[in-house]
């Protein structure tokens, strides 16, 4: 088994957790968020079946600071407004998002990363 081989194998299983936790906190948090009629428009848009769990995940699991500057920023509407989704949740909710999130954007940046280093030929 080569090195990328099994640094590609390693990145696919963080991918398989991140999507297990992505069901999990949509079937728990966000079901709870769109039936709520109150954070059901604080979810930001839909581009795609989904990507409110992930607006969600986003707003929930970073500091509060930096996600209400994002909220601010002229593509603010685009995201989950954090202040109402902080009001209707709870501490699980929040860990859970947590939980999801950081998987998910590891699994992005080692991918982006073995590709990058894969193009320069390092694994060759």
């Amino acid at each position: 088994m080569s090195l990328f081989s099994l640094l590609l194998a390693i990145d696919f299983c963080i991918l398989l957790i991140a999507m297990i936790l992505f069901v999990i906190f949509g079937q728990t948090t966000v079901r709870k968020l769109r039936k709520n009629p109150v954070t059901k428009d604080a979810l930001g848009i839909e581009f795609i079946s989904g990507w409110d769990i992930l607006n969600a995940a986003n707003a929930l699991a970073l500091p509060k600071k930096l996600a209400r500057s994002i909220k601010k920023n002229p593509f603010g509407m685009l995201h989950a407004d954090p202040d109402v989704l902080y009001e209707h949740t709870t501490r699980f909710d929040r860990t859970l998002a947590r939980a999801f999130i950081i998987p998910w954007m590891l699994f992005g940046i080692f991918a982006i990363t073995l590709m990058l280093l894969d193009i320069c030929g390092f694994f060759n």
